[in-house]
């Protein structure tokens, strides 16, 4: 799992080069220029920090990267950036890179665990905040710390930690991702040369727990990974729309739904989806991503959900996507999970059709990957990064390095 998170991250990565987030922080990175350390997506090298923080937002551009729900947050972006400058820096192999990454995540899954909901509903952005604890940790095996600096960095990266839900919907969310990771490549190398912080920055008095949630979850026990519940983004919209795209996808396929052969569409689906993503007359590319009408007429179209260049301006104004969103009924259901959706479908001819989908059922690895595969050549083309998957065993990350920076 954590080398399918790889090769998804580079994925979304290179995907994201063109995005303004990307250009803007390539430009900083060219103002202040430094030590040539390690990859940047699409240019050259730069300090391993600096190349941490453009990488972390460059793939967070797309929100198309992978989730991990009971984390409440998304790994990668904040964590496979810190693994990877550091692991060109000290010359570490592709597997050394993937088993920081996992490290990394385990630890943020957990750190975001005691944090709980309370502190995601208070407004901060866990991606950035307990994702920053994980790439320190990341960072922190590649560089070899021992004990007592691994102990510092966190200490460090207590105060360091940051990120607001206030930045959704600009530049400032993705750009959280790479302060994550660059907050992580920071700690552990001031770690390093001996900088003293607090023994327990992270559970301790006045520490980063105790004043960033108002109700602390219980720390999981170690003897088990929580990572491998991660969820990949196979289509690029909302997270809240997946279940019903899938359920839709499978019903369309077997049984030749088409938007002039449904009569009527009635989704049922967790009430809190209903503030994020039921727009039900989207403007712009945009806010076709957060609407469940709107998509459930391109599942029926048969257009590619998967694909990032299909969400165009022109996309919210299509009249036949309009007309069949009239048909479409969307309705709160506390009973789902807010990984479930539930459709009925009504054809023209009065036949009805159940379909239903959740999003926490383990897919088998060989399902996950030919997804991978199909999300990637929809991104970048067909071909890309498949020695990621096929053979990272034989990879340096150098060698990643230079797949970051090709264009």
């Amino acid at each position: 799992m954590a080398k399918f998170s790889l090769f998804d991250w580079m994925v979304c990565g290179r995907a994201g080069i063109g995005e303004p987030v990307a250009a803007h922080l390539r430009a900083l990175a060219e103002e202040e220029r430094g030590f040539e350390a390690a990859s940047i997506f699409g240019a050259g090298k730069a300090p391993a920090r600096m190349a941490a923080l453009v990488n972390g937002a460059t793939s967070h551009a797309l929100d198309f990267d992978d989730t991990h729900f009971a984390h409440v947050g998304h790994l990668s972006v904040g964590i496979y950036p810190a693994a990877l400058a550091v692991g060109e820096e000290v010359g570490a192999s592709a597997n050394d890179v993937i088993g920081a990454f996992l490290l990394g995540a385990e630890a943020a899954i957990r750190v975001g665990l005691t944090l709980g909901a309370a502190h995601y509903n208070l407004g901060f952005h866990q991606t950035a905040t307990a994702g920053a604890f994980g790439a320190t940790v990341a960072a922190a095996r590649l560089m070899g710390l021992n004990e007592a600096q691994t102990r510092t960095a966190l200490g460090l990266c207590a105060t360091r930690a940051s990120g607001l839900k206030s930045q959704f919907g600009t530049m400032g969310k993705p750009y959280n991702a790479g302060v994550a990771a660059a907050n992580g490549v920071e700690c552990a190398k001031l770690a390093r040369r001996g900088m003293s912080a607090p023994e327990d920055g992270l559970m301790g008095p006045q520490g980063f727990v105790p004043t960033h949630t108002p109700q602390v979850g219980d720390f999981p026990p170690a003897g088990q990974f929580l990572f491998d519940n991660v969820k990949y983004k196979f289509h690029a919209c909302c997270h809240g729309t997946h279940a019903m795209i899938e359920a839709l996808q499978d019903a369309r396929a077997q049984y030749g739904l088409t938007l002039d052969n449904v009569a009527n569409l009635q989704l049922r689906t967790n009430p809190r989806w209903l503030k994020v993503c039921n727009n039900p007359a989207p403007t712009t590319g945009l806010e076709v991503k957060f609407s469940y009408k709107w998509l459930a007429g391109m599942v029926m179209a048969g257009r590619p959900t998967q694909s990032d260049r299909e969400y165009t301006d022109a996309l919210a104004g299509d009249a036949r996507l309009g007309r069949f969103a009239r048909q479409v009924e969307v309705i709160a259901d506390d009973s789902l999970s807010d990984m479930q959706a539930a459709c009925q479908i009504t054809l023209t001819d009065g036949t009805r059709i159940e379909a239903c989908h959740d999003l926490d059922t383990p897919l088998p690895p060989e399902v996950t990957q030919a997804k991978l595969r199909r999300k990637a050549e929809a991104l970048i083309g067909p071909g890309a990064l498949t020695e990621v998957l096929d053979a990272p065993q034989q990879l340096s990350a150098a060698d990643l390095g230079a797949m970051v920076r090709a264009l």
